[in-house]
């Protein structure tokens, strides 16, 4: 299985940290944000790495290489103009293949193992849900008792920026910037998406603070 994680972003809520530093490069615990993926994925088995660039995109191409050192082959996507989620997946398809492929947003940190995300069946893609964090508490979608994913319904929960997809969910739409979104929903409206609640750990890294917060978590725990 291969893994694409998106880094092309500008990070805008992140500024003025990233006023000269993209985002993914950001240090948590003494290495980058993006380092803490390629490693956690490198331990699942999980070798062939897309990542999108764009924003200060030589700055992350020139710090990770060919992501050798982390146990990973890199294969990079750059775009022009940021894309979008939908968009970006649907330049990097070439790189991608055919088969399901792990989709990560590179500003999470989650203790999740990827493995789990195996099979899609019949689904255009598998989400992966975590309980409503503060700054977002009316959480994404619902997760029913047989494992669908909805639009509507109770509880909800929040997308954790981690899922499994079919190549197939993007591959007809026109080339472009286009978010990944709505194209989920129309999957979930004819019962093509499924989901799994992590219960672990999980943080969007999305404000200097959350990033501070993190990064002292994960400082502990290695001290």
């Amino acid at each position: 299985m291969k893994a694409m994680i998106l880094a092309a972003g500008l990070g805008k809520r992140m500024r003025p940290l990233t006023d000269r530093c993209p985002k993914p490069l950001l240090p948590v615990a003494g290495k980058p944000l993006i380092v803490h993926h390629l490693e956690r994925l490198a331990a699942a088995g999980i070798r062939d790495v897309v990542i999108n660039v764009s924003y200060r995109a030589d700055q992350i191409v020139a710090a990770l290489g060919d992501g050798s050192h982390y146990g990973t082959q890199i294969a990079w996507s750059r775009e022009t103009h940021p894309l979008e989620t939908g968009g970006g997946i649907r330049q990097a398809l070439p790189l991608l293949g055919h088969a399901p492929f792990l989709l990560v947003n590179g500003d999470i940190w989650c203790e999740f193992d990827p493995l789990t995300l195996t099979d899609l069946e019949r689904d255009l893609a598998h989400l992966v849900l975590v309980d409503n964090p503060t700054h977002h508490p009316g959480g994404d979608f619902h997760l029913d008792t047989a494992g669908r994913v909805h639009e509507e319904g109770e509880p909800r929960l929040t997308f954790a920026g981690l899922s499994l997809l079919d190549p197939a969910l993007v591959a007809a739409h026109p080339p472009g910037a286009f978010p990944l979104a709505p194209l989920l929903r129309e999957a979930m409206r004819t019962g093509r998406v499924g989901g799994t609640h992590h219960r672990g750990r999980w943080v969007d890294v999305g404000t200097p603070e959350r990033l501070t917060e993190l990064d002292r978590e994960l400082g502990t725990r290695q001290g």
